[in-house]
């Protein structure tokens, strides 16, 4: 048994950079983690493993449909999905590995097991029973189901099977039209699978501005991906190689089946609190499912916080990162803070997507003023010459002061340029500001500009 300042049981991106964080302010720590991996959900089947797909597959897209033009002349690359997987493998290794440096590095204690909460202040990991001045819950999320679908991971699939099929299905059914789903989706079409995504909604990516989300299918579709939508699953019946899914349509009630050779359900996460003996302490949870927590994550028992998917909000690793850093200032007697109103959310897919702040219908529907700033890829010389015109840059700024109030991309690189906007929202900067500021050329990082510019007197290059 040993005494430590904070306990924070799971090593998800929040937990373990919260230990991190906590050592790097004096603090003696230990991070409670059940797996023989540290990172959590994203590191090992989760956020990394499906960026390795992705890129992998948009190179194997570039090389069929982009290298000739270039003059890159040969057969296009055949896939090895063995080795794919391998790469995939290995650079999960890499991430957790790392991990594991830091926490040596930082003298953060691994508690090898699954963690409960017996009492306040005590910390039980297998047989052995811990004491914690603070305890950080920060054990993530599972993928929730739906009635009547039963998952085995190998044919009916959640994003974890998905990220280890035996072999490239001919036809893949997609169960929701969110951003696992459609990430997983597009890996495999482009790998050649006949992707089938059916949404209980009329919109893909629930949410997310709506004209970005029209652009976003129409773009899916011309990949190859074909959309059911206003649709509800009834059963999914599975055999050990096949599975037929039932669903009804909304609007009529007219119901159907199609066949697939995987059906991935991607219809969500759920808190992960399994176990910690939570009901018994008496900490008091949200009707679904998530830890209730004040604004400093403290939970109604003293000495107990949470933080990332085990509370409210956006299930982001880079939400429960910010959550676990503010969570061990405040541990330390420091002000923690996160902006909750400047999270961005991308979309991994080619093009990317990504957004931050207020959509277009947030703020019609909140009753406020606003202008929009508009530009096409097209018109970005960087984009193509890259093969990369698609998509476009929207901000969205306060009518009256141009403070910048949320963007949205659709496009190359959206993922990375999405940090312009949001350090200048961080500041609370004007479109002009952004207008105002040099970019170099040529770049994607133009057409955010550009954007900037048409809030005002217009774009340049449109």
């Amino acid at each position: 048994m040993a005494d430590y300042d904070v306990i924070i049981i799971g090593s998800g991106p929040g937990g373990y950079v919260s230990a991190i964080r906590c050592a790097q302010l004096g603090l003696k720590t230990a991070c409670v983690e059940g797996r023989d991996t540290l990172g959590g959900t994203c590191l090992n089947v989760g956020c990394i493993p499906s960026k390795a797909l992705l890129h992998a597959s948009h190179m194997l897209h570039e090389a069929e449909h982009n290298f000739a033009a270039m003059g890159l002349k040969g057969k296009s690359p055949s896939v090895d999905w063995k080795q794919m997987l391998a790469y995939k493998d290995d650079v999960i290794s890499q991430n957790t590995k790392g991990i594991e440096f830091l926490f040596k590095k930082n003298k953060v204690d691994w508690l090898k097991g699954w963690g409960s909460i017996p009492a306040p202040g005590k910390v039980k990991v297998g047989e052995e029973t811990h004491n914690a001045r603070n305890i950080v819950i920060a054990t993530g999320s599972v993928s929730s189901s739906l009635p009547g679908v039963e998952v085995d991971e190998k044919v009916v699939v959640t994003s974890t099977g998905a990220l280890e099929l035996n072999k490239v299905p001919k036809k893949m059914v997609v169960i929701g039209a969110g951003v696992i789903g459609l990430e997983m989706g597009s890996v495999y079409a482009r790998l050649g699978t006949e992707v089938e995504v059916i949404e209980f909604l009329d919109a893909v990516t629930p949410g997310m501005d709506a004209e970005i989300a029209k652009t976003f299918q129409r773009t899916l579709k011309k990949q190859g991906l074909k959309f059911t939508m206003g649709a509800a699953v009834q059963k999914v019946e599975a055999t050990k190689t096949k599975a037929k899914v039932t669903y009804k349509l909304r609007k009529n009630d007219a119901e159907a089946t199609v066949d697939a050779d995987v059906v991935l359900v991607a219809t969500g996460r759920k808190p992960f609190t399994d176990g910690l003996g939570l009901a018994e302490l008496g900490v008091e949870m949200t009707d679904r499912g998530q830890v209730k927590v004040g604004d400093h994550w403290n939970t109604n028992v003293a000495g107990i916080y949470a933080i990332g998917d085990a509370i409210e909000g956006p299930m982001l690793a880079h939400k429960a990162e910010d959550e676990g850093i503010g969570v061990a200032e405040t541990i330390a007697g420091q002000k923690g803070h996160v902006n909750y109103g400047v999270i961005p959310g991308v979309i991994y897919t080619s093009p990317e997507v990504a957004s931050v702040g207020q959509t277009e219908e947030q703020l019609k529907e909140a009753g406020r003023a606003y202008k929009v700033g508009k530009f096409s890829f097209m018109g970005n010389g960087r984009a193509k010459a890259n093969f990369a015109g698609e998509g476009f840059v929207k901000i969205l700024a306060d009518a009256e002061t141009d403070r910048v109030l949320g963007a949205h991309m659709i496009g190359p690189m959206v993922g990375d340029l999405i940090h312009e906007i949001c350090v200048g929202m961080e500041f609370g900067a004007a479109a002009e500001d952004i207008a105002r500021t040099c970019h170099a050329h040529p770049t994607y990082s133009e057409a955010v500009r550009e954007a900037a510019l048409a809030c005002g007197d217009g774009a340049i290059h449109s």
